[in-house]
């Protein structure tokens, strides 16, 4: 019996993390807290004038950029690629401490550089196609996170515009994806953002990302249950998510909620292949299904000490 690609990765994903508990330092990757908070689309959601995705009381907003030479909408972020991108974004910053990245000698230099295959071929849903199409999605789109404010003394509310790319330039030819350019390819990141990648990175296992990079499911829950589980250590308690809140955070794209239940669980357990450290227990009360618990236990990551 063959074993699944995807399972494969899962198993050596699991080995090296297993014999290499303590990540290298090559082996990190971040995400800015706030895209753990809320995340992505999961799939495409159409000709809308704007989507936005809520966790208590901070909103993403997300409104799809327009391509003016040829007058037709850019369309929305969604699905893995994105969420790779960012990753590579995130973690770059850190290493740079640059606002302008340059994005790889060719198209598909840049293509490793995000985890993805150079040999899907270049059909439509090859990894080069979908990578182009969703970096102008990513880079183009206007995003935004509003928060509310509420204390017993006064109410409030405040926003940050927070555009992943305030320019870019990208010479690749798609006909021939290995060769290198004249000209650099390259972003230069909003201002608000990258503040926001200083400001809060949460740090990732990126052999566990590379596991899991079909799925973006698996990926939000990944980034989402290192971060609980950090903060259950810190606090020394469990940390309880209702279903209903859960859902609400990570979207309605998976029809009625009995159904959403069975995916975060099949996706939370692909996760804890691979990382086995993560403990989590399902609420059950009067024989119903409340919520999830997260486990104080070791994060993915040990956060670096702070510098004094």
């Amino acid at each position: 019996m063959s074993i699944k690609p995807s399972h494969l990765r899962l198993l050596d994903a699991a080995a090296a993390v297993q014999s290499t508990p303590e990540v290298p330092e090559n082996e990190k990757a971040f995400l800015t807290r706030q895209l753990v908070q809320v995340t992505l689309p999961y799939r495409d959601p159409g000709d809308v004038p704007a989507w936005s995705r809520s966790n208590g009381d901070l909103t993403l907003g997300i409104r799809p950029g327009w391509d003016f030479t040829t007058n037709t909408l850019i369309g929305y972020p969604y699905g893995s690629i994105p969420r790779l991108l960012l990753f590579w974004i995130n973690t770059e910053v850190l290493r740079t401490k640059q606002r302008t990245l340059k994005l790889g000698d060719s198209c598909n230099d840049f293509l490793r550089k995000v985890g993805l295959s150079p040999n899907t071929g270049g059909g439509k849903r090859s990894d080069r196609k979908r990578l182009i199409n969703q970096m102008e999605r990513l880079f183009r789109a206007k995003i935004s996170f509003d928060y509310r404010h509420s204390n017993p003394l006064a109410e409030g509310k405040s926003w940050v515009n927070m555009d992943i790319a305030d320019s870019g330039d990208i010479w690749w030819n798609p006909k021939q994806p290995d060769q290198q350019t004249l000209f650099d390819s390259k972003i230069e990141l909003g201002e608000k953002f990258y503040e926001a990648i200083l400001a809060a990175p949460i740090p990732l296992d990126l052999r566990i990302l590379k596991a899991i990079k079909r799925s973006p499911l698996a990926l939000d829950l990944y980034a989402w249950a290192t971060y609980k589980t950090y903060i259950a250590s810190q606090k020394k308690k469990e940390q309880y998510i209702p279903w209903p809140a859960l859902q609400m955070q990570l979207g309605g794209d998976f029809g009625n909620s009995r159904q959403f239940k069975v995916e975060i669980k099949n996706s939370l357990h692909k996760v804890q292949t691979v990382y086995p450290a993560l403990q989590f227990n399902e609420v059950i009360e009067n024989n119903t299904s409340k919520g999830l618990v997260i486990v104080p236990s070791t994060p993915s990551v040990r956060p670096n000490p702070a510098k004094r």
